[in-house]
Order: structure tokens, then C-alpha cells, then sequence
């Protein structure tokens, strides 16, 4: 929780996108059906329309203030509401000022333009509300809780953690780096744009039990095996979303607005549970960087990772699956 020294509106800023086109390089238009977002996921997939020349995107916005941020008696004046694009991995920061829909009303809309060549991957969209208050002009107000995610690459609005998996020789890979787990039935790359899973082809039989869609015991054993690795990539990738944070002037670290974001928010509530999201990314960096507490909190990042793989539903499956057949093995 954050305390402020001012009045503020205790209630997020509600964001929703209404309507996503792109420029083609010709110049031309194409609207995408809606489809192309959901607010449910709070995402937009710019790859759904499978174009692969296009210049930019126009992303149409609505925000709804929370109530009272007209009230006649309100301590500020001067507002504005802004929408800020931010990625994180290209450094780009775009923000542009939205209007009010209706005199007195609380929507408020506008769009943002998402350039292609500004962008690699993923890009988040945040809603602020400023005004003065006290005298002092450019102070938040209220904001939105939860940012949008502009995908520019995927076909499917999504949220969720995408991994990139390839198969690969460790033994004779041209990353030297894989070389040296060359024993390794698979290692997870957490420093890639997209966390990348590489599975060791040199392991014998585990690409075939990982392709495999029979039934019987393969199957059983394929599922605690996806389930293990699954563990093993939630694992890896909190510890990398963890380690790589950015530190405000004071000292707070700062979400990351990437995968590594999407990580954080999806774990933490596991890893310190019944805080807010960002209480609990400072609970986490002050153990990490003091003294003492990061050691006894592995066993929470293990629990938080073990439920994202529903690593006891397929154990759970399997228990039975092998009861079953030891069943009818006897009869």
C-alpha cells in the first residue's frame, strides 16, 4: 500500500479497449474484429489479422473514473487523464491525453498509436488520472490497477506466460553455453525476450515421451514428466522476474512491465499471500537484498510454482490411472 500526502480516489481507473486497427505499409486500413482483444484477459493480439507487413496500430480506449472524481467539493482541479504506453525491453514510453466523453460524466477515451518498429514483443498500457491539488499541478489522482498488454506479435489475447520450447543436441549445440548441461533433460533460458525451454535431445526416449499422445503408462509418466518441467520453468522464471528488478530513488523496486511482470503478479500472491500484489514484490526484494528471510522463502516460490503446473493434478491423475490398472490386473 502506498500512502500519499494528498487526497486521492480510493478506487482503481477501469480501462477497456473498444477497437484495434492496423496500417498497412500501402496506407491502407484494416479493422480487426474483436476478437483481436479481450477484456477479460485485458490483452490485444495485433497477430490475429496474420498481416505481415503493417506499420501501426490504432487502439481505441475508454476509461471510467471511480465516483466522486467530479463531486462539487473534490480538492482538485485541472484534470487530465492520460494513457501511457511503456515497454520495457525497447525503452519506449508513449503517453496521450484523453477527453471527456460527457460534461459531469466520468468516461473518458481516446487512442494510442502503437508503432511497430517501436516494439519487439509485449507493450503495457496504464490509465492516470492528474490534477492539482493543494497547489501542486501533475499529481496522480487515481489510476488503474491492473495494465493492458499489447501483443505484437501473437494471434490470441492472452495474458498468461509464454514460453518458447525448442529441441536441441546439448552435447553439440552451437550455444556453447547448453554444452555444459549436456546431461540435462532440459534447462530454461530465463534472459530471452520470451523464456525459452531448451529440452536435450541427447536424453534418450524423452522427446518421445513428450510427443506422445498414447495412453496407458507412457501417458502417466509423460504427465509427471510436463508437470515437472512445468515446476521447474515457474521456478526459474520467478527468480528471474525477482532478479532483474528496477529500484525507484527510494529504494521500492518498481513491476516490470513485460513477462517478468506478468510473472510477479501471477506468483506473488502464493509467495506472500494476503497483501496487495505490490506489498508483496517489496516483502520479497527486502529479503533478497537484507539479510536474512530469502533462504526461508524458497519453500513458498516452490508451493507457487507447483500450483501454476497443477503439479498435484497430474499426480493426482496418475495415483488413480495406476490403481486402475493394478485393478484390472488382478481380476
Amino acid at each position: 500500500m502506498k500512502f500519499y500526502p494528498y487526497k486521492r480516489l480510493n478506487r482503481p481507473i477501469t480501462l477497456r479497449v473498444t477497437s484495434v486497427s492496423l496500417r498497412l505499409s500501402d496506407g491502407t486500413r484494416d479493422q480487426l474484429e474483436t476478437l483481436a482483444y479481450s477484456n477479460q484477459q485485458q490483452a490485444v493480439a495485433l497477430g490475429i489479422a496474420g498481416h505481415t507487413e503493417w506499420v501501426s496500430a490504432r487502439v481505441g480506449i475508454s476509461a471510467t473514473l471511480p465516483p466522486g472524481v467530479n463531486a462539487p467539493d473534490a480538492p482538485w482541479s485541472d484534470l487530465c487523464v492520460l494513457a501511457v504506453l511503456t515497454d520495457g525491453e525497447t525503452n519506449v514510453r508513449t503517453s496521450v491525453n484523453l477527453t471527456l466523453d460527457a460534461e459531469a460524466g466520468r468516461d473518458w477515451s481516446g487512442s494510442l498509436e502503437v508503432f511497430r518498429d517501436d516494439h519487439l514483443g509485449r507493450a503495457s498500457v496504464a490509465v492516470y488520472a492528474i490534477g492539482t491539488v493543494e497547489g501542486v499541478r501533475g499529481r496522480s489522482i487515481a489510476e488503474t490497477d491492473r495494465s493492458w498488454i499489447i501483443d505484437t506479435v501473437s494471434d490470441e489475447p492472452v495474458r498468461g506466460l509464454q514460453l518458447d520450447v525448442q529441441k536441441a543436441s546439448f552435447k553439440r549445440s552451437s550455444r556453447a553455453w547448453l554444452q555444459a548441461y549436456a546431461d540435462a533433460p532440459w534447462v530454461v533460458d530465463t534472459s530471452a525476450r520470451v523464456p525459452t525451454v531448451f529440452v536435450n535431445t541427447d536424453v534418450e526416449g524423452v522427446i518421445d515421451l513428450l510427443d506422445s499422445n498414447g495412453s496407458g503408462v507412457d501417458s502417466k509418466v509423460r504427465d509427471l514428466l510436463v508437470a515437472q518441467m512445468s515446476t521447474d520453468v515457474w521456478t526459474a522464471v520467478f527468480h528471474g522476474a525477482i532478479g532483474d528488478l528496477e529500484v525507484e530513488p527510494g529504494g521500492g523496486p518498481v513491476f516490470p512491465t513485460d513477462w517478468q511482470g506478468e510473472v510477479l503478479r501471477e506468483m506473488l500472491p502464493d509467495v506472500i499471500p494476503g497483501v496487495h500484489v505490490e506489498e508483496a514484490l517489496r516483502q520479497v526484494h527486502r529479503r533478497r537484498t537484507g539479510e536474512s528471510g530469502w533462504v526461508e522463502l524458497q519453500t513458498r516460490i516452490h508451493y507457487a510454482a507447483v500450483r501454476r503446473a497443477d503439479a498435484n493434478k497430474a499426480l493426482a491423475y496418475v495415483i488413480r490411472s495406476l490403481e486402475q490398472m493394478n485393478r484390472e490386473s488382478e481380476t
